[in-house]
């Protein structure tokens, strides 16, 4: 006796099938997110990717919670620097959602290329080409790989002088004696008299013509009393 399958048993075992097969084919743990280059002023939300940027910032979408993730950016084309070099690097650790952003960043002017690898990748890393033009009032100031300009030489600084200070009465600022001290006074012209105005006084004290009248008149006595005697003989 032939058993026949329910028409119900079969209608749910195709249905099973159908439910199944896609996570045959789902893309496995850990490829399944995405990474975009944003322009600075570009929401962290939006999914959009931006090839043209000046400053500029790297954001990540519906990667597995908490994967870590290493990325570098090398030089590609249009620039002064060789094909390969890493002029940017980092690392980030995704959040609950498998979302996280870098900070905000900036490049000379020329093409590049981002490499995205993360814990868990299966096969080549994420990658991205992008190009960097700003106008010439936001070019970055620092170029990778270049020396940084020598700053100019600053002037030497001049030290604080003390200020002089004035010189004590009868000095000069120089320490030097005063005009009025050092200068020897003049002497006297010869011939003029001293201070007080007097000549100098030699022997005798008494004045000469005191002398003379006193010898005139002791002369005048003498010859009085000589002609008294000589009349009184003759009487």
């Amino acid at each position: 006796m032939r058993t026949l399958i329910p028409s119900s048993a079969l209608v749910t075992a195709v249905t099973a099938s159908l439910l199944l097969a896609p996570s045959a084919h789902a893309t496995p743990k850990g490829d399944n997110g995405t990474v975009k280059i944003h322009n600075a002023t570009t929401g962290e939300e939006l999914r959009k990717n931006e090839p043209k940027v000046c400053s500029f910032y790297l954001d990540a979408f519906g990667f597995d919670a908490a994967q870590q993730v290493d990325w570098h950016i090398e030089a590609w084309a249009n620039n002064d620097l060789a094909k390969g070099e890493t002029v940017k690097s980092g690392s980030l650790t995704l959040d609950g959602s498998g979302h996280e952003r870098t900070e905000d960043m900036t490049l000379p002017d020329g093409q590049y290329k981002l490499f995205w690898n993360f814990e868990g990748e299966n096969g080549k890393a994420k990658h991205k080409v992008f190009k960097t033009d700003c106008p010439a009032d936001e070019k970055p100031a620092d170029e990778p790989g270049k020396p940084a300009d020598k700053p100019a030489d600053e002037p030497a600084a001049t030290p604080n002088e003390k200020p002089s200070e004035p010189a004590p009465a009868g000095e000069q600022p120089n320490g030097g004696a005063s005009p009025t001290e050092s200068a020897p006074a003049s002497p006297a012209p010869a011939g003029q008299d001293d201070a007080s105005g007097d000549l100098a006084e030699t022997g005798s004290g008494a004045p000469v013509g005191v002398l003379s009248a006193v010898a005139a008149a002791l002369l005048g006595a003498g010859g009085y009393l000589v002609m008294r005697r000589r009349k009184a003989q003759q009487s």
